[in-house]
C-alpha cells in the first residue's frame, strides 16, 4: 500500500477558470506530489538544484479503499458513492483517478448542474483514502433590465431558486414560468462565466405587459325577478404598486339590483403565494310581476380574506393550497319592513354566515390542452354573531364539499372541445346563499336564472368551439358552439324541489377580435317543460354578453 505525500500548492482557481477540464496540470502536479516534490508557483522559489527522483521512486498504481467526496448539497453521500464504487480497491492509474473525480462532475452536469464540478485537492493520502471536493456553481449576480413599473426584486426573486446551486434546466423552467405570468409580455436571458471560479452572470430582459385595464359588460344574466339585462364596469391593475400587487372593481346594475366588488391581492413569496381580501355588496329590488305591489328587496354583503400557495409549481403543471375565511350577511325587507322570508334566516330576515374553506387547486396543459380541478371544503361555525338555529333548520354551523373541473382541448387550429363539471355535496340542510344553483347561462342554458336550488348538486357540461370565419387582419375569429348541458339538486332533507333535473342543448355563436372584444349569442333549448311568462330573453332561452377591454 502506497502513502505518499500529496502537499501541492497548484493554484485552484487556474484549475477552474477553465471549467474544471484541465486535466492535464493536476496529473503532472499529483506526480510531482507522489515524487515527493511541490509544484513551482508564485510562493514556491526556484531552485536549480532540485533532485529528481529515480524512475524506482514513481508509483505507476495507487490502490484507493475509499472516496471522500465533500462540497455536495445536492446528492446524498450514497449517490456518490454509488457513483465511484467501480473505482475502489484495485489498482488506479492516474488517469483513471481523475475518471472517477470525472463521473463525480457528469453526476452533476446530467442532472443539469453544468456549471458544477469535481477536483481532487492536494492531499495526503492515508488509508487509502482520496478527497474529491465538489464546487456547486451559483449565480453571482443576476441583472435585470428593461422594466418599468415591475420592481426589479420580482423578478430576480423568481430566479434566484434555480440559482442554488445553478441548474440549467430549473433556470429554464423559471423563465418560462415568467413568460405565463400576466405581468410579463415577453422574456429573454443570457448567461455568461462570472468573475469567480464556479460562478455565472445572468442578464435577463424584459418587456412588460400592459397592467391596467378597464372593461365594460353588457348581458343577460341576471335573474328575471331583479331584470335580466346587466352593465357593468370593471378597473383592474394588476401592479398597482409596483411589486406585483393586484387591485380589482367593478359595479354592476340592473333594473332592480346594485352590486359592486372590491378586491386587492399581493404576493408574499417568489413562489406566487398570494394573499387577497375581498368585499362586496348587493342590493335587490323584486320587479317581477305580481311582487311589485309587495316592494320585496334584499341586501346582502360579503367579506373574504385568503390565502393561496402553489406547492408544485412547473410551466406545464401547478398545484396550490389555500385557506380562505369568509362571512356574508344578508336581510330581506317587506314594504321596507324586515321580514322573513328566506329558509333560515332570524325573525327578522337576517342571516350571517361565517366560514372557513380550505381549497385545493390542479392545473395541468400543454400545447393541446389544459386540466383544471377545484376542490374546496366549507366548514360553516358558530362565530361573530352568525346565525344560529336550534329548531333544525339550516344555519351558519354546516360541511359541505364542492369540486369543480374543466377540460380543454384543441382539436384542430381554433377548433376547441370544452368539457366541463361541478359537484356540491353536503352534510346536512343549507341556507340558499351556501345552495347549489341550476339555471342560466353559466349552467344549464335554456331555463331562468338559478331556476332550482339544492343543499347537494350535480352539473356537467360539453361544447364544441367550431371556427368558421376569420378576420386576420383585426384578429378576428367566429365560432359555432353546439351544447348540451345537465344538472340535477336534491336536498339533505326531504324538502322537495320543483324541478331537480334540467336538460338542454343548444348552439351559440361566439365572436371574438383579439383581446379587445368579445360578443357571445345562446340559445337553449330545455328539454323538460317549465311554464314561464316568456317576458325576457332569458327565459326564451337566448342569451347574449358584449365585452370590451379597453386598455
Amino acid at each position: 500500500m502506497l502513502t505518499s505525500n500529496l502537499s501541492s500548492k497548484l493554484s485552484l482557481n487556474q484549475f477552474l477558470r477553465v471549467n474544471l477540464s484541465a486535466s492535464f496540470f493536476l496529473a503532472i502536479a499529483l506526480y510531482l506530489c507522489l515524487l515527493g516534490l511541490k509544484p513551482l508557483n508564485a510562493q514556491t522559489p526556484i531552485n536549480h538544484k532540485t533532485t529528481i527522483a529515480s524512475d524506482q521512486q514513481i508509483p505507476r498504481q495507487i490502490v484507493v479503499k475509499k472516496f471522500d467526496v465533500v462540497g455536495s448539497t445536492i446528492f446524498s453521500q450514497s449517490e456518490l458513492n454509488q457513483t465511484v464504487k467501480s473505482y475502489l480497491k484495485r489498482p488506479l492509474t492516474l488517469p483513471e483517478l481523475f475518471q472517477a473525480r470525472s463521473t463525480i462532475t457528469k453526476l452533476y452536469t446530467d442532472q443539469g448542474y453544468v456549471s458544477s464540478g469535481a477536483y481532487i485537492p492536494p492531499q495526503k493520502l492515508n488509508d487509502g483514502t482520496v478527497q474529491i471536493t465538489v464546487l456547486e456553481g451559483k449565480l453571482e449576480e443576476i441583472k435585470v433590465v428593461g422594466t418599468k413599473r415591475l420592481s426589479t426584486d420580482y423578478i430576480s426573486a423568481r430566479i434566484e431558486t434555480a440559482g442554488k446551486p445553478l441548474n440549467v434546466n430549473s433556470l429554464l423552467s423559471a423563465l418560462q414560468l415568467l413568460r405565463l405570468d400576466p405581468l410579463i409580455d415577453n422574456v429573454s436571458a443570457e448567461l455568461s462565466a462570472g468573475i469567480r471560479p464556479g460562478t455565472n452572470l445572468l442578464e435577463i430582459t424584459i418587456k412588460e405587459a400592459d397592467a391596467f385595464n378597464v372593461s365594460t359588460n353588457f348581458n343577460n344574466s341576471r335573474s328575471p325577478s331583479v331584470g335580466t339585462n346587466q352593465r357593468s364596469i370593471g378597473i383592474n391593475h394588476g401592479n398597482l404598486l409596483g411589486f406585483g400587487d393586484h387591485f380589482n372593481w367593478e359595479y354592476a346594475n340592473t333594473k332592480g339590483s346594485n352590486g359592486f366588488d372590491l378586491a386587492y391581492g399581493f404576493p408574499v413569496n417568489s413562489k406566487n403565494g398570494t394573499i387577497k381580501a375581498v368585499v362586496g355588496g348587493n342590493s335587490n329590488h323584486v320587479i317581477e310581476d305580481p311582487f311589485t305591489a309587495i316592494e320585496i328587496e334584499s341586501k346582502s354583503r360579503y367579506y373574504e380574506l385568503s390565502l393561496h400557495q402553489p406547492i408544485l409549481l412547473k410551466p406545464t403543471q401547478e398545484f396550490a393550497l389555500g385557506v380562505s375565511l369568509t362571512r356574508s350577511e344578508s336581510e330581506t325587507f317587506l314594504m321596507n319592513d324586515k321580514f322573513f322570508l328566506s329558509r333560515g334566516a332570524n325573525e327578522e330576515g337576517e342571516t350571517r354566515i361565517s366560514a372557513v374553506r380550505l381549497f385545493q387547486e390542479f392545473i395541468k396543459r400543454n400545447e393541446q390542452e389544459v386540466f383544471a380541478l377545484r376542490s374546496q371544503f366549507s366548514l360553516g361555525v358558530d362565530a361573530f354573531n352568525s346565525t344560529i338555529n336550534n329548531n333544525g333548520e339550516p344555519d351558519s354551523t354546516f360541511v359541505s364539499w364542492r369540486g369543480q373541473s374543466q377540460w380543454t382541448r384543441r382539436l384542430d387550429e381554433d377548433f376547441l372541445l370544452l368539457l366541463r363539471g361541478d359537484i356540491q355535496l353536503s352534510e346536512g340542510s343549507l341556507v340558499p346563499l351556501e345552495q347549489f344553483r341550476i339555471g342560466g347561462v353559466n349552467s344549464i342554458r335554456g331555463y331562468r336564472q338559478d331556476l332550482s336550488l339544492g343543499d347537494n348538486g350535480l352539473f356537467v357540461s360539453t361544447e364544441l368551439r367550431i371556427p368558421i370565419l376569420r378576420f386576420r387582419k383585426f384578429d378576428g375569429l367566429l365560432q359555432v358552439v353546439p351544447f348540451f348541458d345537465l344538472g340535477t339538486v336534491w336536498n339533505s332533507d326531504d324538502v322537495e324541489i320543483a324541478h331537480a333535473t334540467l336538460p338542454a342543448l343548444g348552439v351559440g355563436l361566439n365572436l371574438a377580435m383579439g383581446d379587445r372584444f368579445n360578443a357571445r349569442l345562446d340559445w337553449g333549448i330545455p328539454l323538460t317543460a317549465i311554464e314561464t311568462e316568456n317576458n325576457s330573453l332569458q327565459e326564451a332561452g337566448i342569451y347574449f354578453s358584449l365585452n370590451s377591454n379597453f386598455f
